[in-house]
């Protein structure tokens, strides 16, 4: 049987139009990626890593003048990407074991690293790091302590993994991150634990 962790990309493969109309283009973000702009370059190449179907963060990141790059694991994402930003970069890969030989001024993984399980997590830290330029931003959220939990996208289980906040501020050190900020649940943005970094 397939494990809910093991699912996840099927799940949104599948039910990429639902989420894609849920997602909507509220900016509910709007504030962290101001503060993770302000880290970068004016110019600044970004990787949007689990970036589902390009709306709203890839739109508002390439408005702002930032060449985006967008991998996710759903073809049916990428499909609706490529459809929206022809001009766009947008590559189906699993992030667990992306190897792109660039690196970019900021990477974001927002509401798509914590769909992997704690092992795969502690993984990701290094190939956050192999695809960071000197001085790249880093956003992503995560859950708000150590654990797994199931919840429900589409009528179906949908799985969260996380470490604990002290695990996830250790990785980052070992991988040449400094925290920048770390909200737990914030209230102003939909309850999500947030993570901004900068490399080097």
């Amino acid at each position: 049987m397939t494990s809910p962790a093991d699912a996840v990309i099927d799940l949104y493969q599948r039910h990429a139009a639902t989420y894609d109309g849920l997602r909507g283009k509220l900016l509910m973000e709007g504030p962290w990626l101001a503060r993770f702009r302000a880290l970068l370059a004016p110019d600044a190449t970004i990787l949007d890593i689990g970036c589902g179907t390009g709306q709203p963060i890839a739109r508002h990141l390439n408005e702002q003048g930032h060449a985006v790059t967008g991998v996710d694991s759903a073809p049916a994402m990428i499909a609706l990407c490529r459809t929206r930003f022809p001009e766009g970069d947008w590559q189906v890969a699993d992030m667990r074991r992306l190897a792109l030989g660039r690196r970019f001024g900021g990477l974001i993984a927002w509401d798509s690293f914590f769909h992997l399980t704690p092992e795969d997590q502690r993984a990701m830290f290094k190939v956050f790091a192999n695809h960071a330029a000197p001085g790249a931003a880093l956003l992503f959220t995560s859950g708000p302590a150590h654990g797994e939990a199931i919840g429900s996208f589409a009528g179906e289980a949908l799985y969260h993994g996380s470490l604990d906040p002290q695990e996830y501020r250790a990785l980052l050190a070992e991988n040449g991150f400094s925290v920048i900020d770390h909200t737990v649940e914030d209230p102003s943005c939909g309850g999500h634990t947030i993570w901004l970094a900068q490399h080097g």
